[in-house]
C-alpha cells in the first residue's frame, strides 16, 4: 500500500484519538484534517467512523478494572446490574434516533453554517454549565446515577448527531447541567461511548462494505493503532485534568474553532459540505 496513504491514515487516527473524548467534536476535526490531507472520499468517511473503535479500546483499557468487576459480578450484584442497565438505557436513544434520523442529518446538516454554529454555541453552553456546576451537583459518582439520569444523558447524547456538537461534549456537559459532578459526567460519558461507538463502527462497516476490500486492511489497521495510542494518552490526561480544572479552555477553543470553520469554508480551503 502507498506509504503516503498510510501516513495520512496514521495522522487521521491521531486526530480521532485526541479529539474523540474531549468536548471539541472529533467529527469536525476529522473533516478539517481529511480535507487538508485530501483524505475525504467515500471510503475515508467509513474510515473515520471505523477508527473510533481504536479509541474505544483505549477507554476499555483505562477502565478495565471497573468493566471486569461489573461483568464478573453482573449475575449476583445489584450494583453491577444497576450500572449495566444505566449504560444500556443511556445507549438506547442513540440507536433509535440514529436509525430514524441519521440519513436525514447526513444529507442536510453537514454544512459550514451548522458546524460552525454548533461549535460556537457549544462553547457558550460550556461556559454557562461551568458557572452552574458550582451550585447544582447532586450525583457525585456514576454508581449514584438513577435510570432516569441515564436516560436524560442518553437523550442529550443524541444532540451529537448534529455535526460539530461533540458526543463527549454533549454527554459530559449535559450530565453536568443535569446535576452530575464533572467526574461522574466524564466517567459515564466514557462508559456510554463503548457501545455507542462500537455499534456505529460495526454498522458503518457493514452498510458500506461494498466500498472496502482486503487491500484496505493496512489502512484501517494504521488508523486503529494510532487512534488507540493517542486516545489512551488523552483519556489518562483528561482524568487527571478534570480533578482540578474546568472545561472553560475547551469552550474558548470551540468558539475559536467555529470561526476557523467559517473562514475555511467561505475561502474554499475545506469542503465542509462534502462531509
Amino acid at each position: 500500500m502507498d506509504t503516503l496513504l498510510l501516513l495520512k491514515a496514521a495522522i487521521m487516527g491521531i486526530v480521532e484519538g485526541l479529539t474523540e473524548f474531549l468536548p471539541i467534536s472529533s467529527t469536525g476535526h476529522l473533516i478539517l484534517a481529511g480535507s487538508l490531507l485530501g483524505f475525504d472520499d467515500a471510503k475515508a468517511k467509513v474510515f473515520d467512523i471505523a477508527i473510533q473503535t481504536g479509541a474505544i479500546f483505549a477507554v476499555i483499557l483505562v477502565y478495565w478494572q471497573k468493566i471486569r468487576t461489573t461483568l464478573v459480578e453482573l449475575p449476583s450484584s445489584r450494583q453491577a446490574q444497576k450500572f449495566a442497565l444505566n449504560v444500556f438505557i443511556g445507549f438506547l436513544p442513540a440507536v433509535v434516533l440514529g436509525l430514524l434520523f441519521g440519513k436525514f442529518i447526513k444529507a442536510h446538516l453537514f454544512t459550514p453554517v451548522v458546524v460552525a454554529t454548533t461549535f460556537i454555541l457549544g462553547g457558550f453552553i460550556i461556559l454557562w454549565a461551568e458557572k452552574r456546576q458550582t451550585r447544582a451537583v447532586r450525583v457525585q459518582a456514576v454508581e449514584d446515577m438513577t435510570a432516569l439520569d441515564a436516560l436524560k444523558v442518553g437523550l442529550v447524547q443524541c444532540l451529537a448527531m448534529i455535526p460539530g456538537t461533540s458526543r463527549s461534549g454533549a454527554t459530559i456537559i449535559g450530565g453536568m447541567v443535569l446535576g452530575l459532578s464533572r467526574k461522574a459526567a466524564t466517567d459515564f460519558s466514557f462508559f456510554l461511548a463503548i457501545p455507542t461507538l462500537i455499534g456505529a463502527g460495526v454498522y458503518s462497516l457493514y452498510k458500506e462494505r461494498h466500498l472496502l476490500s482486503m487491500g484496505d486492511v493496512p489502512l484501517f489497521a494504521a488508523g486503529l493503532v494510532f487512534s488507540f495510542i493517542s486516545a489512551w494518552l488523552c483519556v489518562r490526561w483528561l482524568l487527571r485534568y478534570i480533578s482540578s480544572n474546568s472545561f472553560v479552555p475547551f469552550a474558548w477553543y470551540r468558539i475559536a474553532f467555529g470561526i476557523i470553520v467559517l473562514v475555511t469554508a467561505f475561502t474554499g480551503v475545506v469542503s465542509w459540505h462534502d462531509a
